[in-house]
């Protein structure tokens, strides 16, 4: 037993996180490169590297992914709802504070 689940239930819990992570992941990549365009999307990325904790988070299945849902919420709420563009998310997710 693993945190009182059988191991199959253990494993299938971690491949169903898995999945989920790389859907929403590439979901969002998707609906940020229709909105801003793949070409400005190259063009404009910075080079900021991921937090420790991000990296480390694609080892415990779900954390990548609520860490998509994190973004997607601050997209919303602080960039579109506020007036500015999805090109000014992607700047502010890539480049370094300055």
């Amino acid at each position: 037993m693993i945190f009182g689940m059988n191991e199959q239930d253990f494993v299938a819990y971690v491949v169903f996180g898995i999945t989920l992570n790389f859907l929403f992941s590439i979901l969002f990549g998707i609906y940020l490169s229709k909105n801003i365009g793949m070409q400005e999307m190259i063009e404009s990325k910075g080079d900021k590297e991921q937090s420790l904790l991000v990296s480390l988070s694609l080892f415990l299945p779900y954390a990548k992914m609520l860490i998509t849902l994190y973004r997607v919420t601050i997209l919303q709420l602080y960039f579109l709802n506020k007036g500015y563009s999805h090109k000014e998310f992607w700047v502010y997710m890539t480049h370094n504070e300055s």
